[in-house]
């Protein structure tokens, strides 16, 4: 996985919903290749976004690859349905989870990759126990559920330690919280493959596929 294609993965969270097959077609455009869901209950975070049925309406407009970050309680009951939706990634917080092998043994079971999600308040550590069952790890970079806030370097603090561990499991390591132009240099060549960006890569100062392209450059070339 060291050898990995790093990717920029747009949240569509923070995509004109009123635009928003043109918006993923602006992005597919210009070679994004993968799309994050941020799903969010108003229970395991304050905020409320969406549910199956948009996954499904967004599987319908692009082949763009799906992961559907779960910041739900009870992940266990919904998985099924993000699935049949199309995601093709699930994350889940192991707090959520009843035992977390056995939801991602489920997540994987039903032919989705599944990835467990770390909050700036726990150790990358906790995720150790499950390396042999898991497709990916999110690392966040704010604390998830709050919009407008700044990137927190320090929840990479315990990436070099864990990083052989992961490499070793073929893990894909993705960061979500901040990334924009200022942030995105900060945490390149720390075997991070995937960067989330939502403002960055959806605001009004250019198309979503020139943000992309942007952000995209500046994480192969790090200029």
């Amino acid at each position: 996985m060291s050898n990995a294609k790093l990717q920029i993965s747009p949240s569509v969270l923070s995509a004109d919903f009123s635009r928003l097959g043109e918006q993923i077609a602006s992005v597919v455009e210009s070679g994004g290749e993968v799309l994050h869901l941020d799903v969010m209950d108003g229970h395991y975070v304050p905020n409320l976004t969406f549910g199956p049925l948009l996954v499904k309406a967004i599987r319908k407009m692009t082949d763009m690859i799906l992961e559907a970050h779960l910041m739900i309680s009870e992940p266990d009951k919904y998985i099924d349905d993000f699935i049949k939706a199309g995601a093709d990634i699930v994350l889940v917080h192991p707090s959520t989870c009843a035992s977390v092998s056995e939801t991602l043994k489920h997540i994987r079971a039903l032919g989705a990759k599944a990835g467990l999600v770390v909050n700036p308040d726990e150790k990358l550590t906790i995720v150790e126990p499950y390396l042999g069952e898991m497709d990916q790890l999110l690392i966040m970079s704010v604390v998830p559920g709050f919009g407008g806030q700044s990137f927190m370097p320090e929840v990479l603090d315990d990436l070099p330690g864990l990083r052989p561990a992961l490499e070793d499991y073929h893990i894909l390591v993705e960061i979500d919280g901040g990334i924009n132009k200022s942030t995105i240099k900060s945490v390149l060549n720390q075997g991070i493959h995937r960067f989330v960006a939502g403002s960055a890569v959806f605001n009004k100062q250019a198309s979503p596929g020139e943000n992309f392209t942007l952000l995209q450059n500046l994480a192969i070339t790090g200029k």
